[in-house]
């Protein structure tokens, strides 16, 4: 046990590894102030908006740390804003700190709305967040959120996303999808090399501004889009969506295999449509099984991110493109998702502290 002292307190938060990094937050610059008042300790610590998703996390893995080092000592932590700007991805000019896969072995399991629903919340806990939507032949990230309008064109001569600006008190989020270049009768009818133009386009073409996470909608299957996205940039991870039932796990084994043969990492499973909640009985009803999505993510040796229940409130907001005022509004069909959310960014975070990345140099 040391002795109590700000110098002490400060060398401890000094070696406390950043979430976002995984190097000490003394050398990054982040132990912002530390004061002693008897045994009450006032600390301020920075964390960047990458992190904000699990700033309670951090709270709690603090306070254990120095209750375990100085017993009977009291914290006061505030978290400051710690600015910390996006790196360019690969030779892309897109400044993104995570670029994180949405995919699922099939379709019909929710995987857009699972997709829009993370960036969503991600945006709400305080991150900077864009949305792309690579599903170039079925687009419905516009219908989910509402949007619609076509893409413009900077000074510069880059895309211009369409902008979901629903709240004062949150930043805009910029999505881009094919769904706005395309009428919504028209089928896209295209080969492989117009298909990797496309998406190579919406990453390095787009004004996505300078975001903590981008999400990227994945086409259903194991298509050539988890190619051409393993090509062109290099991915913080990748989400697979799937339903409890066995038809449905058989495809999204497929879908982590994918990702591994491209060389993505796999940050965890979620399962979709896991319960039914009976608004009129109270009772939950397994109607695609339980727990599937665990057991397989357990046998494959990848993280379980959670359950999303079949909710109707949802439902009916992703038709009538509302997803994102009742995500805002409803606490309740919020929370099973910033359970997913945050273990997603947890995943991240213990993989950079067990292995933390080199710094780069900026490209000029």
């Amino acid at each position: 046990m040391s002795e109590l002292s700000e110098s002490s307190v400060r060398q401890l938060l000094d070696g406390h590894p950043d979430p976002e990094t995984g190097r000490p937050m003394g050398s990054m610059g982040q132990v912002v102030s530390v004061s002693l008042d008897g045994q009450h300790a006032n600390i301020q610590l920075g964390l960047t908006s990458h992190s904000r998703p699990i700033q309670d996390d951090v709270r709690d893995a603090v306070e254990a740390k120095l209750a375990a080092a100085f017993p009977g000592i009291q914290v006061d932590l505030e978290f400051k804003t710690h600015a910390r700007p996006a790196t360019r991805v690969g030779q892309t000019a897109l400044r993104a700190k995570s670029v994180i896969a949405v995919g699922s072995g099939k379709g019909g399991v929710g995987k857009s709305t699972v997709a829009a629903s993370i960036a969503l919340t991600l945006r709400r806990l305080g991150s900077r967040v864009g949305l792309m939507d690579a599903d170039v032949y079925g687009p419905s990230i516009p219908h989910l959120l509402g949007l619609s309008g076509r893409p413009g064109f900077s000074e510069s001569k880059r895309i211009d996303p369409i902008m979901l600006d629903d709240s004062p008190d949150l930043s805009p989020m910029p999505v881009m999808s094919m769904g706005f270049l395309v009428d919504p009768k028209e089928a896209v009818i295209w080969r492989g090399p117009m298909l990797h133009g496309s998406i190579n386009q919406f990453l390095g073409m787009t004004e996505w501004g300078e975001l903590d996470y981008l999400i990227i909608d994945m086409p259903p299957g194991t298509g050539d889009v988890a190619l051409t996205l393993s090509q062109a940039i290099p991915l913080a991870g990748s989400v697979v969506v799937c339903t409890p039932q066995e038809v449905a796990l058989l495809d999204a084994v497929k879908a982590i295999a994918m990702f591994r043969k491209v060389n993505i990492p796999i940050l965890g499973m979620v399962e979709n449509m896991s319960g039914f909640l009976c608004p009129d009985c109270g009772k939950t009803y397994d109607i695609f099984g339980a727990g599937g999505a665990r057991e397989k993510a357990e046998e494959m040796d990848v993280p379980f991110l959670g359950g999303l229940p079949l909710d109707i409130k949802l439902r009916v907001a992703g038709d009538e493109g509302r997803l994102a005022a009742v995500l805002a509004d409803d606490e309740a069909a919020r929370a099973p998702l910033e359970r997913v959310s945050q273990a997603m960014v947890r995943t991240l975070a213990a993989r950079n502290a067990a292995a933390p990345p080199k710094p780069t140099l900026p490209t000029l």
